[in-house]
């Protein structure tokens, strides 16, 4: 029972709901506590420093309400007061002359910059009434409030971290957190082709697309998805752990004592990173085509009748695929490996060998956990990165073969994002790809929460020392 009541107390809904309570408690503390400045201060952001002499803070509370006030109700509202319908006019086009109706696509996009907007008014009246608050307990304790002066200085001072960050900030929201923000709410509705604004209104359907996605029936997306989400997981473990452990293999031949030549070989193998990647795919793509270098040789040597189907059949295609991202990610590899196996102290080698260990058991025990311990979050980052690689797969076969029993214009080599590419650009189809985006994030996230906490150098950070 004792340990069911600590859980409950620990609980982020537990902790959120007494933050919250204790917060409005304050509020009404500084309401009931506060002189006539503090409770104008209520309505007229920053009014209550003003009047204090604290000019700077004051207006900057003040613009700021101004500012946001004037966007909601002078541009926002309109878009705003129509979000949970997305618009009920239509364009009407008779004849040569156009009446435009509602614009679903701007009136979901403004009403949420709007709704943001609202967020930001009342986070702004927030930090009013607690600078009220916290300028009458000075007071109170017979403090000297700072001068307009002193809270110039603190912005390059003490405040500098949010002089420096406001605009960054801003600019995360505004280009990143809003789009995803648009393109979840996008996934809960019907916009797709036919559904095109200006045109055409698009309106809310909760969850339909998500049944839809994880429906089997004819019209149905819940086969192609899970057979594009199973290879997506397949092509990401071989095209990381391959590549992981192939670099090992290769840092460690070269590194061998008695091996000549290291610079060049290492030179050979990093000219493969310095090609870009556009370049280089491209031009491997055209190599295994079916009118390609490599059947067009084998072809006029006699050694097979017809074209070896690289890109016509599902599963050459995969293992084409990921025989080639080899290639591209060994370089690399071999460059982290080369710098972390020098690390290794060569006493633990010399300790192995005397106790009579094989190459394989010294591998075992002493390179593979070193490796495994140091390279362990980059290893995850290399894995999560595979469930979005976009270049590889697009750029080589633009993820053909195409298969009739995939909806949404999936290929058999399409992964999850290169799916969401297609169904958005040749198939207009913008609600499902916004839920496929959805089920890209869950899927990276749970994978990534999940191997995070099995990481050697996240369980035991000293484990190694």
């Amino acid at each position: 029972m004792a340990n069911s009541e600590s859980k409950a107390k620990k609980s982020p809904v537990g902790d959120f709901f007494r933050a919250l309570g204790s917060d409005c408690r304050e509020i009404g503390t500084t309401w009931a506590e506060g002189d006539g400045k503090t409770k104008l201060s209520f309505l007229i952001f920053g009014i209550g420093p003003i009047l204090r002499g604290r000019a700077l803070v004051g207006a900057l509370h003040l613009a700021l309400e101004i500012l946001l006030i004037a966007f909601i109700a002078g541009f926002g509202w309109q878009y705003f007061s129509k979000l949970l319908t997305l618009g009920t006019v239509e364009t009407n086009a008779s004849g040569r002359v156009t009446t435009y109706g509602d614009n679903s696509f701007l009136i979901l996009l403004f009403g949420l910059l709007t709704l943001c907007a609202l967020a930001a008014l009342i986070f702004v009246w927030r930090m009013n009434v607690r600078e009220n608050r916290t300028e009458e307990l000075l007071l109170k304790d017979g403090k000297k409030l700072p001068d307009n002066h002193t809270d110039f200085l603190s912005l390059f001072d003490s405040h500098f971290d949010v002089t420096l960050l406001a605009l960054p900030v801003l600019g995360v929201f505004v280009f990143t957190v809003l789009p995803i923000i648009f393109m979840i709410c996008v996934a809960f509705t019907n916009y797709d082709a036919t559904h095109q604004a200006p045109s055409k209104l698009f309106t809310w359907v909760g969850l339909k697309n998500f049944r839809d996605l994880f429906s089997f029936g004819q019209d149905g997306f819940g086969s192609t998805f899970l057979t594009v989400l199973a290879w997506t997981l397949v092509w990401a473990f071989f095209a990381t752990f391959l590549c992981y452990f192939l670099g090992i293999a290769v840092a460690m031949l070269i590194n061998k004592k008695g091996i000549r030549f290291k610079k060049l070989w290492r030179t050979i193998l990093v000219m493969t990173i310095a090609v870009p990647q556009f370049v280089s795919l491209l031009y491997v793509g055209k190599l295994f085509a079916p009118d390609g270098l490599i059947n067009g040789t084998l072809l006029k040597w006699g050694l097979i009748r017809s074209a070896l189907p690289f890109w016509t059949n599902p599963m050459w295609a995969r293992i084409t695929i990921i025989v080639v991202n080899i290639w591209i990610g060994i370089p690399y590899m071999m460059l982290i490996a080369t710098g972390l196996l020098m690390n290794i102290p060569e006493d633990l080698y010399e300790s192995a060998r005397i106790d009579g260990a094989t190459p394989w058991q010294m591998f075992r025990s002493i390179t593979l956990p070193y490796m495994l311990f140091v390279t362990g979050p980059f290893l995850l980052t290399q894995f999560t990165g595979n469930l979005n690689n976009f270049n590889v797969i697009f750029l080589l076969n633009q993820g053909n073969p195409k298969s009739m029993g995939m909806v949404g214009g999936a290929g058999g080599t399409d992964l999850l994002v290169t799916w969401l590419y297609k169904m958005t650009i040749n198939d207009t189809n913008y609600k499902m790809a916004a839920v496929i985006g959805i089920m890209v994030f869950i899927v990276t996230a749970v994978i990534s929460l999940v191997v995070y906490q099995m990481l050697p150098s996240v369980k035991d950070e000293e484990g190694f020392q």
